[in-house]
């Protein structure tokens, strides 16, 4: 009689793309490219903060939390919370520290956008958007930086840009948007050059056209958009929200770990015409 010997192999993994007992914050976490990016943390083992000036998140937040607490054994909260309120936003990282008795770092997605043509913009409706897009931006990583420099741990902190603020968009007329975006990409490299000596790495993303909620209300008015866009990049068509959750967990774990100042355009080759 022969005995089968059964081997046990281990399971395959990249622990460098762990983000188990890491607390990391989410503006603009209520809903869309924030809130994907909020459960690609939770399943690589990160709890998560999300901030957005929404009262009620949209109903997969709930759902997302749910699963946190059950399945992946993490957690995620949600803080009505509004960027540009700066004292208000500080005292949110500080209460998070205290809780938590750590932080790890940000994914910076909170963002407005505006289709107005340049001779029509009005001086309100571009301080209202630079104030979102680039101060709330900016504001938001200073108060996470903030808190990685007092416990002395270092962080990843993540900017979410756009293609739009290396081009300018055929047929979507959005200057200050496109300038907003512009910015982002340079705070990046700036607070990525700045706090790199406290360990701080700061990376920003650029996406493509993503189809969220927003984008789809945008298309039920412009419907030849959905067909038009999709032409303009190699791949023919455009992305999903999901498409970039791979990318927030590399840039907040060690998987990025020699990577700050730099920009990931992640556009499906739109800027390769």
């Amino acid at each position: 009689m022969s005995l089968c010997r059964i081997i046990a192999r281990p399971t395959p993994s990249l622990p460098e793309f762990s983000l188990a007992g890491k607390t990391y914050v989410v503006t603009g976490g209520a809903r869309g490219l924030g809130l994907t990016q909020a459960e690609a943390i939770l399943e690589a083992g990160g709890r998560v903060y999300a901030l957005d000036m929404l009262q009620q998140p949209s109903p997969d937040f709930e759902r997302i939390a749910a699963r946190a607490k059950s399945e992946l054994g993490t957690y995620l909260e949600y803080i009505p919370s509004d960027v540009r309120e700066t004292d208000v936003l500080n005292g949110t990282m500080e209460h998070i520290v205290r809780k938590e008795g750590r932080l790890d770092g940000l994914i910076a997605a909170a963002g407005i956008q505006q289709e107005t043509p340049a001779l029509e913009y009005t001086a309100e409706d571009a301080n209202k958007m630079l104030a979102t897009n680039v101060t709330g931006v900016f504001m938001s990583a200073q108060a996470v930086a903030r808190q990685l420099v007092k416990l002395g741990t270092g962080g990843s902190i993540v900017l979410i840009a756009s293609m739009s603020g290396t081009i300018a968009n055929k047929g979507l007329i959005c200057p200050a948007y496109n300038a907003s975006k512009a910015a982002v990409v340079q705070l990046g490299r700036n607070l990525a050059c700045e706090w790199g000596q406290h360990g701080i790495r700061v990376n920003t993303i650029s996406p493509g056209y993503i189809v969220t909620e927003m984008v789809e209300a945008l298309f039920r008015t412009h419907p030849e958009r959905r067909a038009e866009w999709a032409t303009q990049n190699p791949l023919g068509r455009l992305s999903s929200p999901r498409e970039f959750r791979g990318a927030a967990v590399f840039l907040l774990s060690d998987a990025s770990s020699f990577m700050t100042g730099s920009d990931l355009i992640i556009d499906g080759g739109h800027r390769a015409w």
